[in-house]
């Protein structure tokens, strides 16, 4: 079996070499030394997560287990699965203690080596470089098989995880086809400044309203329909009115579309009151009563047995526009007439609604990525940003969690760049609860902050980007202030320094 320290000093060679080809040559010879089972517990190690999830345990808890270190690496990756699943089954009442009590039992059985590789992993702060796509074509190298083959696996599956156990047993990856009842990522769109530039990049483009609702992929086999979040979530039972709306379609299919709560003169819901409906289990027919949800469909990804993932925007709005009825289809226009556009776009505007998408009439739907076929236009500036430390309030909010330290992702080391701070926009509501979220998530802390995993994105406004030399991007936001916290987007979809330097060089010219 192989020991933990095997797959620890592979992860510190990834994060001692900047060069991408030899990052991904170190993880293919730790991925293929590793034996049936292992490959599962080793893969999320080796991008800084854990199979298990977030494990609940503070910095405070985590320093009070440290004792002294075992003198011989011994600890096998089954054993360090093992304590993991053990320290996620602890529950109910003396829990703390139990936890405890195992968590001093896996660490007592590291070595110095290994335990600070597992402190870093518990806490989510290990940075090591094996990125996504890093790690997606080191399978695709000790798998032998086309990286593409195996992005496309790994988007339908849901994620690399499940994909990497089949590739590197040579099982070959035909179970991982679209199929109903299996949700896959969801394509996500790229920014332009306006829609003249839009049109520019696209030419002649396929324009929708975009909704600032919470993304839904249905799934319809035969009279069965599900209905999963953007993370792969299933909410079925939480929002029965999107199921009712489908259920008399005859085709089987896959839908990617927007649930959002309307006013009662159509205009929308801000994000935060539609996100109320995800949030409740319990009581779904009352708050339903209270606060009912539209639905509203944009692509279609399969109809009838048929995958339409590989056929062009165009070519999927017309299955969706034969499929569904009018009533449940976001207004759409194909144009490359700048002025036809802009009225399309002015109108969105008027409506309440944020913009619109702007989609090439040939892009494929590449689920899970950020593809240059799908453009955002909305009205003003606004990045979805990682909370990365905040600071105690003063005065009225003292006692409370307030002003947001806030990072865009480095897509080139996996971490996040500071961009400035911003405790405007935040409700006495949302005061409260970020303070409780914020603390499960601290990893550390001084007098006057506390730094916190990054986990929790926010939706920030601005004005404009400038320079400076305060934070390590060298730049900074103009007037940042809170839309609302983004629970339904994951890190890794937030917005990257790349984006922000772009919106501050297009100010210069």
């Amino acid at each position: 079996m192989t020991l933990l320290v095997e797959v620890v000093r592979a992860s510190a060679a990834v994060a001692a070499t900047s060069s991408r080809l030899e990052k991904i040559r170190i993880l293919a010879d730790c991925l293929r030394a590793l034996a049936p089972g292992e490959i599962e517990i080793a893969l999320p190690y080796l991008s800084g997560e854990l199979r298990q999830g977030r494990l609940a345990i503070g910095f405070s808890a985590l320093r009070s287990a440290a004792g002294d270190p075992a003198a011989s690496p011994g600890l096998t990756l089954h054993d360090v699965d093992a304590g993991f699943d053990a320290l996620k089954g602890v529950k109910g009442k003396g829990a703390s203690a139990v936890r405890q009590d195992r968590l001093k039992a896996l660490l007592g059985s590291a070595t110095s080596e290994e335990r600070d590789f597992l402190l870093r992993l518990i806490v989510g702060e290990l940075r090591q470089g094996a990125l996504e796509g890093v790690m997606l074509d080191a399978v695709a190298v000790a798998a032998n098989l086309p990286a593409a083959a195996i992005r496309r696996a790994a988007t339908l599956a849901g994620g690399l995880a499940l994909v990497a156990p089949a590739a590197l047993a040579g099982d070959g990856l035909e179970a991982f086809a679209i199929r109903p009842m299996q949700p896959v990522l969801p394509m996500l769109a790229q920014s332009a400044e306006g829609i003249g530039e839009a049109l520019k990049a696209l030419g002649s483009a396929l324009l929708e309203w975009k909704l600032d609702g919470a993304r839904i992929q249905v799934h319809k086999a035969g009279d069965e329909v599900r209905v999963f979040t953007r993370n792969l979530n299933d909410v079925t039972a939480r929002v029965p009115e999107v199921k009712k709306a489908v259920e008399s379609i005859p085709s089987d299919l896959i839908l990617d579309g927007e649930a959002i709560a309307l006013r009662s003169d159509g205009r929308p819901q801000p994000f935060q009151v539609t996100m109320r409906r995800f949030g409740r289990k319990l009581d779904v027919e009352a708050l339903r009563a209270e606060l009912p949800l539209s639905v509203f469909f944009f692509d279609c990804l399969y109809r009838g047995g048929t995958t339409l993932m590989d056929e062009g925007a165009a070519a999927r709005r017309k299955a969706l526009e034969a499929a569904v009825p009018a009533s449940l289809l976001t207004p759409a226009l194909t144009t490359g007439d700048p002025a036809k556009a802009g009225a399309f776009y002015e109108e969105a505007l008027a409506r309440g609604h944020e913009g619109v998408m702007a989609k090439a009439l040939d892009a494929p739907y590449e689920a899970g990525r950020r593809g240059a076929g799908w453009l955002k236009v909305k009205s003003a500036h606004a990045l979805d940003l990682v909370v990365i430390a905040v600071e105690w309030g003063s005065g009225r909010r003292k006692g409370r969690l307030s002003n947001l330290h806030l990072g865009a992702r480095d897509p080139r080391s996996g971490g996040f760049v500071m961009l400035g701070k911003t405790f405007k926009g935040l409700t006495d509501a949302t005061l409260e609860w970020q303070t409780r979220e914020l603390l499960a998530r601290e990893v550390r802390r001084d007098d006057w902050t506390v730094h916190v995993r990054p986990e929790l994105v926010v939706e920030i406004a601005f004005n404009d980007v400038q320079e400076s030399s305060t934070y390590p991007g060298g730049m900074a936001l103009r007037f940042a202030r809170v839309k609302g916290y983004r629970p339904d987007k994951r890190p890794q979809e937030a917005d990257t320094i790349d984006t922000v330097r772009a919106i501050y060089e297009k100010s210069l010219a």
